[in-house]
Parts: C-alpha cells; sequence; structure tokens
C-alpha cells in the first residue's frame, strides 16, 4: 500500500522519472523473456499489456489472494 492515499500516483510518477513502462492495476502478471505481460481491469473488461522490462507495476488486489490467519495461529 503506497503512501499516496491510494491515489495510483507513486507507481505512475515513479515509471514517469525513469522512463520505464508502467501497468497499473494488475490482476495477472507473467513474465517472459525481455518482456511481461499484463491483464487488467477496466471499466469495458479486461486489458492486456506487454511491456518490455524493466517495467513499473502497481497491483490491483485481485492480484494475490491473502493468507487468513487461523485462530490457532491467532493464539
Amino acid at each position: 500500500q503506497a503512501i499516496d492515499d491510494d491515489c495510483n500516483q507513486t507507481g505512475q510518477l515513479l515509471a514517469a522519472m525513469l522512463d520505464w513502462p508502467q501497468g497499473t492495476f494488475a490482476s495477472r502478471v507473467e513474465v517472459s523473456e525481455g518482456s511481461v505481460r499484463v491483464e487488467r481491469e477496466v471499466d469495458g473488461g479486461l486489458e492486456t499489456l506487454k511491456l518490455k522490462l524493466p517495467a513499473v507495476l502497481t497491483a490491483d488486489l485481485r492480484l494475490n489472494e491473502p493468507r487468513y490467519a487461523t485462530l490457532p495461529n491467532i493464539m
């Protein structure tokens, strides 16, 4: 979670400063040789981007499934 009040500024500003490609709100990421394929949700459905590495990615909450602590582990 970024310090920009969840306004999605940090990743975009970093990509602009570094002059690197960016993929924001990534819900699926596949890395291949020299590139990365980023899938993200947009208003009309899904959008797939293919970016050259190095690149800046920001994550959507659907990128990973969180692990929930069980009650015995909490105690």
